[in-house]
């Protein structure tokens, strides 16, 4: 692999890159001369040769090409929202660089905080930068002037659209005399078209629907392509022309996407406001989104409710209110918030501060009903609620509840006055206020998600090995014989999106999953070994290798919890619930697996924009209070693929550890996730962030992490890692030597105690006390053999060898490799724990010896006399045996003679 470059300073623009972008982080260029230019991923354009050679002639890098950790300073061009610079995104991680924008978009509360930035509301980005250029007198080549034209022509529609301005025109005229070639450009963005663009125009036209609203005309078309299609945004431009439409928003569904193309002449509709609210943006006249997590129709529905609260600039929130609101206080219990939302049957309300003023959280009756249910009634309300709610004033445009509503999910707004909620607009005032036969919206339509789905059928195609992908088509090849709709889900899916190894498939089928699983098992040559109490079942089969594949299938259910921190009673349910019952977001996804879906994404609880955010948010207010051992996984992944937990799923952990929730686990189900904490990469920065909680000292006080065991357990993971990097072929029980260092310094009652509530049984703790036990002993007689000088080879292996390698491992890092004792344990598990002598019991029974301990002892001291050098070869080590049991013979003649022994044997 080469080496990677390490720019201290780099431009790049946003992801999905027009003509602007690209010329403009050109321009940009020359500006920043010493920079790196980083390309986004671009548009699909058609085949150019000047295009296709950009990346050469300008000097662009892939992101993968650098190392961006060296990065001080990033310029962006032509955007300023994050979520538009997926491919930058570890420059938006721990300490940022200081950043430059130039940009021509309007401002929006996603804009990223430059230190510097030049904001002009311009046709093109690319003409503010030739601007500067002017300004300096810097110099440009013709292939560098044509980009930049190229840039200012796209994004004015050649000086026609109504966003233009004369410095478009100064800026062309510039780039003409410095060589910019038309031809190319009339050549890029000319009226040719392609079959499959002609093709799609007119599907275009013939499937356009105009929906009048508020007396505007909007023509909103929808259009399926099977694979991408260069240059949509230009179709679109001519499908307005063609028709001569003064508003138009194109649905282009593509490879799994949504791709919403809006343009407008009319400054009653604001298409850029409208595409940020999905993610985009642009100007009031053209803008842009790429939708992942919506279908057609949802996105559709949306989008006509958003268009008319933003066309009816005097429909605002304090017209359309449920006033007065319906409230509680901060200080009423989760059980009075309950009862009274039974009364008045409300899904949610705000809950106030203690003196009246300003809404501080929102409570839902479903959570409500769940925490008195685990007998919490009498809990503050407060540990339970949503906090940092979005909130409105009567005088807010209804589009901004619609918004919020529709995009952050909330389930009503408070609107106040004067800081005071005086009333709310909930998720049926505004389905209410858009059901109309003019917008062609039905009663109940999708606006907000109920189940997030794409496709990531290409991805299955290119991520998975064809024998693990043929096996998930073969499970959906079942599922519909049997009318069954089955998912592959959980951690599989949720490492396949994370580019995360991992070939563990677990399976969820709508319908009887223990049938599925016997005749799938039976398609497969293997066995199903059922699990009726939780209706699941483990398939086991042979790989192409011959080596043993298991698969678990699960039947889509709904658990509850009898009580805090029991084991789930199960109810068969769809696979949305079966997601819902999960512990954390990035966890609650499934793949459709059945022919006719295969590879269909579906994403109920946001878990993609949690991976983009890397955020670990948990699915319900009561997760960890139902499952304590959820606070232990929170833990893992959020080290495990350095996340961060969220500041509302911490304090739920926080408010579960308070309750002493931990304390109702069983051991078996505790010492199980503590094993899972010590398998994880860095274990002890698991534990540390634990022992911040309190967690591990409420489970024992010899869990307490004391700055001694702090040191021993970064010691331990250092020891296991050096093992591992060495022995590859042996794993060792990784936990042994973690619990050996938290028991460090205590004596066998108070050890017992704790595998006691681990829940240890008398065998596994007799065991482990044993242990203990041998290891002491070990360490002083290795000190007192140390002390004699410099211990022979043959003495370590003796002394050692019995000694099972995780308590060796905590020895070693309980000593470690500055002393002695540590040292000579090294050596031992480096060069002396795999030796054998040449030769075997056979030998010795070939010279006349019984069956019996005396060959065990031989064959040890012949090992370490050749450990010694004193018996290298196996001529040396059976002339050693031979005077062994020479000396105690009590007659001759019994065993052949030595030569015939080396004759016969060698």
């Amino acid at each position: 692999m080469p080496d990677l470059l390490r720019p201290a300073c780099v431009i790049t623009a946003h992801i999905n890159a027009d003509y602007d972008a690209l010329a403009s982080m050109v321009a940009a260029g020359k500006l920043y001369p010493d920079a790196v230019l980083l390309a986004p991923p671009m548009m699909e354009r058609r085949p150019h040769p000047f295009i296709d050679s950009l990346a050469s002639t300008f000097a662009m890098r892939k992101p993968g090409e650098c190392d961006l950790s060296a990065v001080r300073l990033l310029v962006l061009t032509d955007t300023r929202q994050r979520q538009r610079l997926e491919h930058i995104a570890p420059l938006f991680e721990g300490v940022r660089p200081e950043i430059h924008v130039y940009d021509h978009h309007p401002a929006s509360d996603r804009d990223i905080q430059a230190d510097y930035r030049v904001i002009k509301d311009w046709g093109a980005t690319t003409s503010i930068l030739t601007h500067l250029i002017m300004e300096r007198g810097t110099q440009l080549t013709p292939d560098e002037a044509t980009l930049l034209g190229l840039g200012i022509y796209e994004d004015t529609g050649s000086f026609t659209f109504t966003s233009t301005t004369e410095h478009d025109f100064t800026a062309g005229a510039f780039l003409r005399g410095r060589g910019m070639n038309l031809r190319i450009i009339a050549e890029l963005t000319g009226e040719d078209m392609t079959r499959r663009q002609i093709q799609a125009l007119g599907t275009m036209i013939a499937g356009a629907e105009v929906h009048t609203i508020r007396g505007i005309p909007v023509t909103v078309a929808e259009i399926a392509l099977d694979g991408f299609l260069e240059d949509l945004a230009s179709l679109v431009n001519k499908f307005m022309e063609i028709e001569r439409l003064n508003v138009v928003f194109t649905l282009a569904s593509m490879e799994g996407r949504i791709y919403l193309i809006a343009r407008s002449r009319l400054p009653e509709v604001n298409v850029g406001r409208i595409c940020s609210s999905f993610g985009g943006g642009g100007h009031a006249s053209a803008a842009s989104a790429v939708v992942k997590d919506r279908t057609p129709a949802e996105l559709r529905a949306a989008l006509l409710a958003l268009l008319t609260s933003i066309i009816t600039p005097q429909m605002t929130v304090g017209r359309h209110m449920t006033s007065p609101a319906v409230t509680i206080g901060d200080r009423m219990s989760i059980g009075q918030a309950e009862d009274l939302m039974n009364r008045y049957g409300l899904k949610a309300v705000p809950v106030l501060s203690a003196d009246g003023n300003g809404g501080i959280g929102l409570i839902e009756q479903q959570t409500a009903s769940r925490a008195c249910a685990h007998k919490l009634g009498d809990q503050p309300v407060t540990e339970y609620m949503q906090r940092n709610i979005a909130a409105l004033t009567l005088d807010s445009a209804l589009y901004e509840a619609v918004d919020i509503i529709l995009t952050q999910r909330q389930r009503l707004v408070p609107v106040l006055r004067n800081n005071a909620v005086v009333g709310v607009l909930t998720r049926t005032d505004v389905i209410r206020l858009l059901v109309d036969d003019s917008l062609r919206i039905p009663e109940g339509a999708p606006l907000a998600r109920e189940h997030r789905e794409s496709t990531i059928a290409q991805m299955l195609e290119e991520r998975l090995p064809g024998e693990i992908l043929a096996l998930l088509r073969k499970a959906g090849n079942l599922g519909d014989k049997l009318g069954m709709s089955v998912f592959a889900v959980g951690g599989f899916v949720r490492d396949l999106l994370m580019g995360n190894p991992n070939l563990d498939t677990d399976l969820s089928v709508e319908g009887d999953g223990i049938r599925f699983a016997e005749l799938l098992a039976a398609e497969l040559g293997g066995k199903a070994r059922p699990h009726r109490k939780f209706k699941t079942a483990l398939v086991s089969c042979k790989d192409a290798r011959g080596a043993e594949r298991r698969l678990d299938v699960a039947t889509a259910r709904l658990e509850y919890y009898e009580y805090p921190g029991a084991l789930p009673t199960v109810e068969l349910s769809s696979i949305k619930m079966d997601l819902y019952r999960r512990d954390f977001t990035i966890n609650a996804l499934a793949v459709q697996l059945n022919a006719a879906r295969f590879g269909t994404l579906i994403d109920p609880f946001g878990a993609r924009r949690d991976m983009k955010e890397r955020t670990l948010a948990v699915l319900h207010s009561l997760s960890f209070i139902e499952d304590p051992t959820r606070i232990l996984r929170a833990v893992r992944f959020e080290r495990r693929f350095n996340f961060r937990i969220g500041a509302q799923t911490e304090r739920l952990i926080k408010n579960a550890l308070s309750l002493g929730m931990p304390a109702k686990l069983s051991g078996a189900r505790l010492f199980h996730e503590l094993r899972n904490v010590f398998e994880e990469k860095d274990a002890p920065a698991c534990i540390r962030r634990l022992d911040n909680w309190g967690l591990p000292a409420s489970i024992h006080p010899l869990l307490r992490l004391t700055p001694q065991k702090d040191r021993l357990l970064a010691a331990v993971e250092e020891v296991l890692s050096w093992h591992r990097h060495l022995y590859k072929d042996y794993a060792p029980i990784v936990w042994q030597p973690y619990l050996l260092a938290f028991c460090s310094g205590a004596d066998q009652s108070e050890t017992a105690e704790l595998l006691g509530r681990l829940a240890f049984t008398g065998k596994q703790a007799g065991e482990f006390l044993h242990m203990r036990e041998q290891l002491r002993k070990l360490s002083s007689e290795l000190a007192a053999l140390r002390r004699t000088g410099d211990p022979e080879p043959g003495a370590l292996y003796e002394l050692l060898s019995p000694a099972p390698v995780e308590g060796l491992l905590y020895l070693m890092a309980k000593y470690g490799q500055h002393n002695s004792l540590g040292r000579d344990i090294s050596f031992y598990l480096n060069a002396l724990s795999g030796a054998r002598a040449d030769i075997d019991g056979r030998d010795i029974l070939a010279m006349g010896e019984k069956p019996g301990p005396f060959i065990g002892e031989t064959l040890r001291r012949v090992l370490a006399a050749k450990l010694n050098g004193y018996a290298a070869s196996r001529e040396d080590q059976l002339r050693l045996a031979w005077q062994y049991l020479s000396a105690r013979r009590a007659r001759d003649g019994i065993a052949p003679h030595l030569d015939e022994i080396l004759r016969g044997r060698t």
